[in-house]
């Protein structure tokens, strides 16, 4: 009997070579589906809520859920404060593992380098941020509680 592991490896050969087969994928498709289909996008109502709230632009023009989607237009989507610059390479109408979702889109250079260039920024100035590790202690609350009482 196949572990998970392999049963897991086989469903995703199976869905990147459906993603590569061309001749049975669709020639366009609604935006707010392929947003989800390539993972940008947990559900599609959130993909959807993006695209109202003006976080997915084609040419620098706001879209509609609804708008046709085909290989070779370029969008701008924005997810947690990153920019992402992608050209659409595939169409697929499910929703597959990240690795057949990678080969729906194609992302220069420069727009990697600048994302994680804003993580490690973002990183950089978390480290003298205060950690806290759950609920203050007894002793630690009757401090804050003593420091709240003489301001």
């Amino acid at each position: 009997m196949p572990t998970h592991r392999e049963r897991h490896a086989r469903r995703a050969a199976i869905v990147e070579q459906r993603v590569r087969e061309q001749d049975d994928a669709p020639t366009e498709m609604r935006l707010d589906k392929w947003l989800w289909a390539a993972r940008f996008f947990k559900t599609r109502g959130d993909s959807v809520q993006a695209i109202e709230q003006g976080k997915v632009r084609r040419d620098h023009d706001r879209c509609k859920p609804a708008q046709s989607v085909k290989v070779g237009d370029q969008y701008t989507v924005v997810r947690d404060q990153l920019t992402y610059n992608v050209e659409v390479t595939g169409l697929s109408e499910q929703r597959g593992p990240a690795s057949a979702a990678a080969l729906l889109y194609r992302e220069p250079e420069e727009s990697i380098a600048a994302r994680k260039e804003i993580i490690a920024l973002r990183k950089a100035s978390m480290v003298n941020a205060p950690q806290w590790k759950g609920r203050p202690s007894k002793r630690q609350r009757r401090k804050i509680e003593d420091f709240l009482a003489d301001s």
